[in-house]
């Protein structure tokens, strides 16, 4: 089973919690999210800042929308590497992720963003993004720093959202 990162907008996306996310675009994090339960297995941070981010962002009325049910698959199966592989991130004196890159193109990058980039480029497995901008902002330098994002609706930014 491949390894995944996955941004928390793409669970959002899938849930139907973004109404300006055009619906190729959702179906796109859907097909990903059903297909994580079963083919891949997704890393999380040992600190549970990614599942913590997850259950902050995520409605969880019933009935589960795909978003949730990524959510409840999660958390049935954080304590096992079968599904769910918790990583260790370092962190500097200063609290920040050791991981990601110190350098000037990438000092505004959102810092609720800088933990899935610091897994990734701890493990080398691409964040998987649905309509988060700064990835796609960044994507050359992320890139230089050994960090791969996988776009699940496109790079173009202008296609994410209905007019």
């Amino acid at each position: 089973m491949a390894e995944v990162i996955i941004d928390t907008n793409v669970a959002v996306v899938a849930n139907r919690q973004n109404p300006r996310a055009v619906e190729e675009c959702v179906d796109a994090c859907s097909e990903f999210l059903a297909g994580a339960h079963a083919d891949h297995i997704i890393l999380l941070d040992q600190d549970d800042e990614i599942r913590g981010e997850y259950a902050r962002a995520l409605s969880m009325g019933r009935p589960y929308q795909l978003g949730a049910q990524f959510l409840i698959h999660v958390l049935q199966n954080q304590h096992g590497d079968r599904h769910v592989r918790l990583v260790r991130l370092a962190r500097d004196a200063a609290g920040d992720f050791v991981d990601f890159p110190k350098v000037a193109e990438l000092a505004r990058f959102d810092r609720s963003d800088r933990k899935f980039a610091a897994l990734a480029r701890r493990t080398g497995v691409a964040v998987t993004n649905a309509t988060d901008s700064d990835w796609a902002d960044s994507l050359p330098s992320l890139n230089a720093n050994g960090i791969a994002v996988t776009f699940l609706c496109g790079c173009d930014k202008t296609k994410w959202f209905v007019a």
